[in-house]
């Protein structure tokens, strides 16, 4: 049996698969950070036993600071709605409240 080649990916469908921005991806390249192989036109692949252990360990978070208002105190309801949403979308995006 031979050996089975493992799965290359690209920065970009990297950086998605792992939830951050292709720079901050090559900055860890360029860091040590991540493994990766340079293909002959300079372009940068991603194994799939790299994401894989990339993806197992812990994400720092991002913070978020949210801001809602309303004109007046008669729209308090109004103020408690926005707050969720941001809330909500904020977290669904991956940041820390």
């Amino acid at each position: 049996m031979g050996m089975r080649e493992e799965k290359l990916y690209s920065t970009g469908k990297t950086a998605k698969m792992l939830g951050i921005h292709f720079a901050t991806l090559k900055k860890w390249i360029y860091a040590g950070k991540v493994k990766a192989i340079k293909t002959p036109g300079g372009q940068y692949r991603i194994s799939e036993s790299e994401i894989r252990r990339l993806l197992g360990q812990p994400a720092p978070k991002n913070r978020a600071i949210i801001y809602a208002r309303v004109s007046s105190a008669d729209q308090k309801e109004d103020l408690k709605r926005q707050k969720q949403m941001l809330q909500e979308y904020a977290e669904e995006h991956g940041y820390e409240v």
